[in-house]
């Protein structure tokens, strides 16, 4: 386990990881989601695999929120050198239909899938759920090997190495909506509440980006 001083630290290590593999497991899957809080947009969920034998990952990662947009544009190329990842994503008109934890499930769903069909075994792989909720396993077809951690995308490299590709992921999709949309300053606030964003609403109304049950 990593000292109480690790736990507290922004920076994350591979602790978890490394007893992982050598307790046997082959493979690391982190998991974090970027976007459930926005009012508008899709949320993400990044998935980075870590394979037995890796003992670095790339200088300066850390937990997405805690790195600036320029940092976080200038690590995501290093993470994609560091292994394989992917984003799912589930839109806003879904999360009206179904709901946020489903969706977030089904998000995550989408990039495992996605790691799978580009080869990775994800069935033999040990993933690392950022929090304490296990919202991926409900929308399984087939069980997988999953655990949650609290603080994972602060002390886990794998997850925090998601978070980043969420999030940078995510941010693209909303710098793009912003262009079609520029009336809710999605370029800067991402689809969250912000002041600008709802002053967007109250003159221009709602699009298909924003998850209407979401706004009063």
């Amino acid at each position: 386990m990593p000292s109480s001083t690790a736990a507290l630290s922004k920076d994350p290590t591979l602790d978890v990881e490394l007893a992982a593999f050598a307790a046997g497991t082959e493979l690391i899957i982190g998991l974090d989601e970027v976007g459930r809080g926005a009012i508008a947009g899709p949320v993400a969920v990044g998935a980075h695999a870590v394979l037995a034998g890796v003992e670095t990952f790339p200088e300066g990662l850390r937990d997405s929120k805690l790195l600036s947009e320029k940092k976080r544009e200038a690590i995501a190329p290093l993470v994609a050198e560091w292994g394989p990842g992917a984003v799912g994503f589930a839109t806003a008109a879904e999360i009206d239909e179904r709901g946020i934890t489903a969706m977030l499930g089904e998000s995550a769903r989408r990039a495992l899938l996605e790691l799978h069909t580009a080869g990775v075994p994800v069935d033999r792989a040990l993933i690392v759920l950022d929090g304490s909720h296990d919202w991926l396993t409900p929308v399984l077809r087939a069980p997988l090997n999953i655990v949650t951690r609290v603080g994972a995308d602060r002390a886990c490299a794998s997850v925090a190495a998601a978070s980043v590709r969420a999030k940078v992921a995510r941010d693209a999709v909303m710098r793009a909506a912003h262009e079609e949309h520029p009336h809710y300053a999605w370029g800067s606030n991402k689809g969250y509440g912000a002041a600008a964003h709802y002053a967007g609403i109250a003159e221009h109304g709602l699009t298909a980006f924003h998850r209407k049950t979401w706004i009063k």
